[in-house]
């Protein structure tokens, strides 16, 4: 949201420049383009999701890259970082969901995913390179993930992963995680894995080292991996969202082949919470929270709550550590694709299929504002994290946020 304005100056034909709040209109301060270039690497399938991807310099004593001991920290401190196929309406890059808030190339995300074998006509940087800190654009089409070098002048892919078993359709990174593995991959089959984007990018083949496996071949549920999702501050924890309305709890560090033996749910129209049997069962919570697809899950920066939006058109907020529902609403109409927080925790974006973007305030537990202006599906929200309000308190008249929303073609 920008200043105030009485006149409405759309930045391109039909594209209404405005935003809708009780106490007036807000003027659309840009309309951001890209040329679909990135696209001539899916050949013909679309682009999920974006994310950028900031690698910290290696640490002179880090070890190889495996999981650790129960002891390390999955410490999330940035918020996510994701670059969408379309701004406020118009083509740009592709994107699958939304999870955190935007972030500027300069400074480290939280979510990413990952890639391996050389790919583009450049040739693949030295090894050296990958020891040290950079930026990285990371996208799945089809059957492989892909990444470039967000700083280089060649923008080609210089990585691959095929996979084999099933297509990926989403990744997270975490840029804090002290064990190495810090990017999570979600298949259509179901199936997660993690692990180590700076040891994807040293190997010079084509296929996933070092992972870890989790839900493997669909053992603990077999429908589509729609959303994965670090906890801040969860010390390796992550979360899955699937097709069919559960989400899962994972450690990590735990073995990922241990067998939870969830009950079957009594009604599958009532949100519930099973955990595990043992300490050591791996998933080791299941959260059932609709009949239907859960299309995107979000956590506040503190890691203290949970958003969801699903097919049913609902957007639900969980108490994540109390494990309880908070409040909740729906979309205008249709399904609801995506949600995001802003860093202050005090608002969650939403769009879908409604075409609109709705801001949700966490203390009026309800919309307080609406945006226009996509004649498209919504499949993509951000808060932009580096936006710093004038007024600290974010109090007052002079209290600022920003963000932007993706459309579909």
């Amino acid at each position: 949201m920008a200043s105030s304005s009485s006149s409405m100056n759309p930045s391109s034909p039909g594209l209404k420049a405005y935003f809708k709040t009780p106490e007036g209109r807000y003027k659309l301060q840009y309309e951001k383009t890209h040329s679909a270039g990135i696209m001539h690497y899916s050949h013909g399938k679309s682009v999920s999701q974006l994310t950028i991807a900031y690698l910290k310099e290696k640490q002179a004593s880090q070890g190889p890259s495996v999981p650790s001991t129960p002891g390390s920290s999955g410490v999330v401190k940035s918020a996510a970082a994701r670059l969408f196929v379309g701004v406020n309406g118009s083509k740009a890059f592709s994107f699958g969901g939304s999870n955190g808030g935007s972030k500027m190339v300069s400074g480290p995300s939280r979510f990413g995913g990952t890639f391996g074998g050389s790919a583009g006509s450049g040739s693949s940087p030295s090894s050296a390179n990958y020891d040290g800190k950079g930026t990285y654009l990371i996208f799945n089409a089809g059957d492989s993930l892909f990444i470039s070098d967000l700083n280089s002048h060649n923008k080609d892919p210089i990585k691959y992963i095929h996979f084999s078993i099933s297509y990926p359709l989403c990744h997270a990174f975490d840029s804090e995680a002290k064990d190495g593995h810090d990017l999570l991959i979600g298949l259509q089959s179901g199936d997660i894995f993690t692990v180590s984007l700076r040891q994807q990018l040293q190997d010079p083949g084509k296929k996933l080292v070092g992972a870890q496996h989790y839900n493997k071949d669909g053992a603990i549920n077999n429908s589509r991996c729609t959303c994965v999702v670090w906890v801040p501050d969860g010390d390796g924890i992550f979360v899955s969202a699937h097709a069919d309305g559960n989400l899962y709890v994972y450690g990590k560090n735990k073995d990922g082949a241990i067998d939870p033996s969830f009950p079957a749910i009594k009604d599958p129209t009532q949100f519930s919470v099973t955990h595990g049997r043992s300490s050591k069962c791996n998933p080791i919570i299941r959260w059932h929270i609709s009949q239907g697809f859960i299309n995107n899950i979000s956590f506040s920066m503190d890691g203290g709550y949970l958003a969801t939006v699903g097919r049913d058109g609902y957007l639900r907020v969980f108490d994540y550590l109390k494990e309880q529902l908070t409040f909740g609403g729906k979309s205008y109409y249709g399904a609801l694709l995506c949600c995001a927080w802003s860093p202050d925790g005090k608002y969650i974006l939403t769009g879908g299929e409604d075409d609109l973007v709705q801001v949700w305030s966490m203390e009026e537990r309800k919309i307080v504002a609406w945006g226009e202006g996509h004649n498209s599906w919504v499949s993509g929200v951000s808060f932009d994290s580096y936006w710093s309000a004038p007024n600290p308190d974010g109090k007052g008249e002079n209290a600022m946020y920003r963000f932007g929303s993706v459309g579909q073609v």
